[in-house]
């Protein structure tokens, strides 16, 4: 990766005109360091797929005509796992002139996005990580302007950002600075400009960064090709430079240069610049140009080689030794793994989960293999089984995670048909907790089922196999490799899942809820044919029976929730697993019972009847 900004967070405000001191002042340099991120230094925290993005960069600022710059502009091009699973920022923002605050406030939500927006989780999608970041900064900003009587007066700025991440870019996008992209010679405004003209001469923000306590974003994903430029700019350049001259000198810019580089792309900001402040631009003046050279689109045998580079170890026995560990007892054999209970020279106990040999040529598969570990990693809770070989060199592909001893769910449950309905409720509290643990990190777990669930000897339950986990941030970047969509345990497995449809946490809140259900009742909910559906008419032809039929001890209220949790259409649902655990573990109010009157209840049918009644009256008077 080539780019004069070796690789450090710049956000820089040029003040030509203003002394070396003011000049100092106003100048702020991020290094990777200062992100708060520590980033992982060993292999085996190594993304089983590569980013070859590769773009180069230019921005340029100038006070122009003012007093003061009050624009801010900032472009970070990290390495490594942060180029692939966060990707690269560009923003740039426009303090309100007639805010006390405007320069304050650009200088802050650029430095601030770029430093938080890689400091949110590796699995968030960039649409999570970027608008938590917003949101926050937005109620800073309008929280420092409280101290003015008017807060559009305050720290308010505009704010326009691109995250470059894979093979797309997105967009993020308040008040009127502009985001174009220029592509095989067209020019196209990507942006809108969120302002609204009182005359010819004045024209007002209607959204920005900091005016309001709530913040509306716009945000748009846009597909990247190689020879993409994309060009930002403050008012003070696109308000006297039309879009026609914009298009044109970005035509001579790529025309004159057939190899882009970093300072191609730095000279042309300053040109735009320099030609706006002929053009008797009053305003400051700022730019950034990002150049789209490479795209991550490795041969599959290239991603091959790189997922093969550690290699299988064969199916072991008791006895055998692999690395620093012993196997001291064969957990589980299968078709796609094996798990062992392992001891080292040390005498700690492990599990060992290692790949099957017979998907030794399957890429898809290693990759899936390796994302265990990497997710394992990355969810911290009690109640989620720890991956816990953060710092082994490995002779072969595998990974440990801690030893439990207890009993699974499936077995607790095989013990105690229709479980006592506090000791069901104690055990769900401690299983929600673990799911959202995974939802936290924007990741679904997507095969919960009692098999996947333990329950240690003091009683702590513990989540465990990552095998068919959706990573919202993994599933942004681009790979040669034909992922295959793993199905959870199909008596589990919500109807979105099974019909193929997109899905989210109300996916594995539905999976929860069958579980809740079992447990509950000693038996599946819709009198177990949930496996037998494969249409959506299948679904629609399920019957709930409520929990209460096979179980007395269950409240209704209790089975209220169940049902809602475990309604076909994902909408009917609750918001997420909390929200579900409360309605089960809070007793439902009762309402007060209240006849409504039939002519309300059903006021056509009740004049429809007075109608026949008086016809019938009427004729009985006629022939009287």
């Amino acid at each position: 990766m080539q780019s004069h900004l070796k690789n450090q967070a710049l956000s820089h405000i040029t003040n030509k005109g203003h002394d070396k001191e003011t000049d100092v002042e106003q100048d702020i340099i991020l290094s990777s360091s200062d992100t708060g991120l520590t980033l992982p230094n060993n292999k085996q925290e190594q993304l089983p797929i590569s980013g070859a993005l590769e773009v180069h960069a230019g921005q340029y600022s100038d006070k122009g005509r003012k007093s003061e710059n009050e624009d801010a502009i900032g472009i970070k091009i990290p390495t490594g796992l942060m180029l692939t699973t966060k990707g690269i920022v560009s923003v740039i923002s426009d303090g309100v002139s007639a805010a006390e605050g405007g320069a304050k406030a650009s200088a802050i939500s650029v430095s601030n996005f770029i430093a938080d927006y890689y400091s949110t989780p590796e699995s968030w999608s960039v649409l999570t990580s970027s608008t938590r970041v917003l949101t926050a900064l937005n109620r800073w900003l309008y929280g420092l302007g409280q101290d003015y009587r008017d807060a559009r007066k305050g720290y308010v700025c505009t704010f326009s950002a691109l995250v470059f991440k894979s093979c797309s870019a997105h967009m993020l996008h308040a008040g009127d600075s502009r985001i174009y992209r220029f592509r095989q010679g067209e020019l196209v405004k990507i942006t809108r400009d969120h302002s609204t003209s009182v005359n010819e001469y004045t024209s007002y923000l209607t959204r920005a960064l900091g005016m309001d306590v709530n913040l509306e974003v716009d945000y748009k994903q846009l597909n990247l090709e190689v020879g993409d430029l994309y060009l930002l700019t403050t008012d003070g350049v696109h308000d006297v430079l039309t879009d026609h001259e914009l298009k044109k000198m970005l035509a001579v810019f790529q025309e004159n240069n057939i190899t882009i580089s970093d300072q191609a792309c730095e000279h042309f900001c300053q040109q735009l610049t320099d030609k706006a402040f002929k053009f008797d631009s009053k305003d400051n003046l700022s730019a950034q140009l990002i150049s789209v050279s490479q795209l991550p689109t490795q041969a599959i045998d290239d991603v091959y080689h790189k997922l093969a580079s550690r290699p299988f170890p064969p199916p072991m026995e008791v006895g055998m030794r692999l690395d620093d560990y012993e196997i001291i007892k064969v957990i589980h054999q299968s078709q796609r793994s094996q798990v062992y209970v392992v001891k080292n020279s040390q005498g700690e106990v492990r599990c060992m989960k290692t790949p099957s040999v017979n998907y030794i040529d399957d890429g898809a598969y290693i990759e899936r293999f390796m994302l265990e570990s990497w997710i394992g990693h990355r969810i911290n809770s009690q109640h989620v089984v720890k991956v816990v070989d953060h710092h082994l060199n490995k002779s072969a592909l595998y990974y440990l995670t801690e030893y439990l001893e207890g009993l699974s769910l499936a077995d607790w449950m095989a013990q105690h048909q229709r479980g006592p309905v506090e000791d069901v409720l104690q055990l769900l509290k401690q299983i929600e907790t673990g799911i959202r643990a995974f939802h936290r990190k924007e990741t679904l777990h997507q095969d919960l089922k009692p098999d996947n669930i333990f329950i240690t000897r003091e009683g702590v339950v513990k989540i465990i196999d990552f095998g068919a986990c959706h990573i919202k941030g993994i599933a942004e970047i681009t790979t040669p490799l034909k992922r295959d969509q793993i199905l959870g345990t199909a008596d589990y497995t919500s109807p979105e899942v099974i019909l193929g449809y997109q899905a989210d946490g109300r996916a594995d809140l539905f999976s929860f809820a069958v579980i809740a259900y079992e447990m509950l009742a000693g038996e599946q909910p819709f009198k177990g044919q949930l496996a037998k559906c494969h249409q959506h008419s299948d679904f629609l032809k399920l019957n709930y029976v409520p929990v209460f039929k096979t179980n007395p001890m269950v409240p209704e209220w209790m089975d209220t929730a169940l049902e809602k949790a475990l309604s076909i259409e994902p909408s009917f649902r609750f918001v997420d697993t909390n929200e579900f655990i409360h309605a089960l573990t809070t007793p439902a109010k009762a309402e007060p019972k209240t006849t409504i009157p039939f002519i309300e209840r059903n006021p056509v049918k009740f004049w429809q009847t007075v109608s026949v009644i008086l016809l019938i009256w009427s004729l009985y008077l006629s022939l009287v």
